[in-house]
């Protein structure tokens, strides 16, 4: 019981709203270093050696939804003329990095297990949206069975544009927002951020101190923390109402 008083105290400010909704690869769970794996090993399958460090990874996959294709094939043209769908090739790297969601173990975030227990034991409307797939997703959550305690969850199968479009942030308004709702969004990436701005959604950005992207004059102004721990218990957020 002690622990729960402590949790809700700590997350005092997650009560300003009604509808929490999260992205989930880098901020709930540390999935996207298998990502980052998934693409080296999908450049050395054809011959091709990708020489990024983690951080170059995420600055170009956290910028654009088309950055990795572009810079990956602005590294290795033969690779473009090999094979210049890069549906087939993304293809290939989600069955890579399925193969390694099997085989390796994930962690939740910093954070992320105090932020889920408050959520339920609040019984606040949450819901993860995502850019992965229900199967990577499911995968994932037989894991870690904390992730099951969100009921909803939005994946790549159910929206047409990803982020920065606004379309998988508007799905989850459409199925869980009610007249009057106070609505916030986690993201851990810029253009998670625009796309939730896209909807007209108060956005924090949960990512470390560090990262190259906090220099992009995009994400002026926004709220910035580098885990759900750093969010002070009587911070106040601006709020959409819907």
């Amino acid at each position: 019981m002690a622990k729960v008083q402590l949790t809700s105290v700590f997350m005092k400010w997650l009560h300003q709203f009604d509808l929490v909704l999260l992205d989930f690869d880098g901020l709930l769970v540390s999935s996207e270093q298998l990502q980052f794996e998934a693409y080296r090993s999908l450049c050395q399958e054809s011959g091709f050696v990708l020489n990024w460090n983690f951080e170059r990874f995420c600055e170009i996959s956290h910028s654009s939804a088309t950055g990795l294709k572009e810079k990956i094939y602005a590294e290795f043209p033969a690779l473009q003329e090999r094979e210049p769908s890069w549906d087939i090739l993304r293809e290939r790297k989600n069955q890579i990095y399925f193969d390694l969601l099997k085989a390796g173990k994930l962690e939740l975030l910093s954070g992320v297990a105090e932020l889920l227990k408050e959520l339920s034991r609040a019984g606040k409307k949450r819901c993860v949206v995502t850019n992965s797939t229900q199967r990577q997703v499911e995968q994932v959550k037989s894991q870690i069975p904390l992730l099951s305690t969100l009921p909803v969850w939005i994946t790549r199968e159910q929206y047409a544009d990803p982020k920065p479009a606004p379309d998988a942030y508007l799905k989850a308004l459409e199925l869980l927002s009610d007249p009057g709702d106070k609505v916030i969004g986690f993201e851990d990436s810029l253009r998670g951020v625009l796309a939730l701005q896209s909807a007209s959604v108060s956005p924090v950005l949960i990512c470390p101190k560090n990262h190259p992207q906090l220099k992009n004059p995009q994400l002026k102004g926004a709220a910035h923390f580098a885990s759900f721990l750093d969010i002070p218990a009587e911070m106040k957020f601006k709020q959409f109402q819907v």
